[in-house]
């Protein structure tokens, strides 16, 4: 396997999150309650945004923790094995998704 390919690729999607978070900090501001600057619809408008924001960003900082384990499990030569039953976990399964922990077997 690999492995070198799957820290560069897990390398490239951490930078791509991290930048993605900068966005998303400005995307949930606290929305200005003023009413003579937006109206009612508006600034419900903004809110949702701002929800929508703080819930892109948990899901972003999720991933980013999934990557960092799996940079540490290459580091530490255990990446691409099942933690449950030890298994090599196909090198497909981990194209699909490098951060994976499970063997098809086991995720099932």
């Amino acid at each position: 396997m690999d492995y070198l390919k799957f820290k560069r690729l897990l390398l490239k999607r951490q930078d791509e999150i991290k930048n993605s978070l900068l966005q998303l900090n400005q995307a949930g501001q606290t929305v200005e309650l003023d009413q003579a600057m937006m109206g009612r619809l508006s600034r419900m408008d903004a809110m949702q945004g701002q929800e929508m924001a703080k819930a892109s960003k948990q899901r972003a900082e999720l991933e980013l923790k999934k990557i960092d384990a799996a940079l540490t499990r290459i580091d530490n030569n255990e990446y691409g094995y099942c933690v449950k039953c030890d298994e090599q976990i196909s090198e497909k399964r981990l194209e699909f998704d490098p951060t994976a922990l499970f063997c098809i077997d086991c995720a099932n």
